[in-house]
């Protein structure tokens, strides 16, 4: 999701995504009780595809995942978003990370910029997103070929009252990426494809 917080004024701000990510067990029901609390939804399911960019293997010094921060574009709705993502710090079930995006006008020619500096595409994920907004919070009801997710991103506080509101247990939070939980999901189920795509684009 995308989001953030920063100065105004001359120079770069700073912008900081700030979310915490849990499965979801009944996403319908999830989505009822969103409803019955007043939540506006902003997106219905849509789907999304997101293309993550590194160095190549052989360049370690370089490697962006080795070091935590990633590079995504993003394709849904028909608009395609270019994301820099920093190193995340994970604290009592929240993870916070630097978090810098653009809306591009082609997708094509923005995978040729990143080729052009030296990355390519290492890893696609495919999921099925429903954004909702919520006690000053993004609400993202995600399903994805491993299993359905809820990412809730705003400030400490807001987030912590949307957990109470939705009857929701911070002790049920992942630390891990789409990318992360894929790569461990692979570790148990060597036969899983390289990417974390639907079964009918296998």
């Amino acid at each position: 999701m995308s989001g953030g917080s920063g100065s105004a004024g001359p120079g770069p701000r700073f912008h900081e995504e700030i979310e915490v990510k849990l499965p979801a067990k009944d996403l319908g029901a999830l989505r009822e009780r969103l409803r019955e609390q007043g939540a506006s939804l902003l997106a219905g399911a849509h789907d999304e595809v997101n293309d993550l960019y590194d160095f190549p293997p052989d360049d370690a010094s370089r490697s962006l995942s080795a070091s935590g921060r990633t590079v995504r574009l993003r394709t849904a709705a028909g608009k395609a978003i270019l994301t820099y993502k920093g190193k995340a710090r994970f604290q009592s079930g929240v993870k916070t990370r630097e978090e810098r995006e653009v809306e591009v006008s082609d997708g094509g020619e923005a995978e040729g910029i990143l080729a052009g500096l030296g990355l390519s595409r290492r890893f696609r994920y495919e999921k099925r997103r429903e954004e909702w907004r919520f006690e000053d919070c993004a609400v993202a009801l995600d399903e994805t070929p491993i299993g359905n997710f809820v990412e809730v991103e705003g400030d400490p506080v807001s987030i912590r009252r949307v957990f109470v509101r939705l009857d929701l247990d911070f002790g049920e939070a992942i630390p891990y990426s789409y990318a992360e939980l894929y790569q461990r999901r692979r570790k148990e189920q060597p036969g899983l494809p390289p990417d974390m795509v639907w079964p009918e684009k296998r």
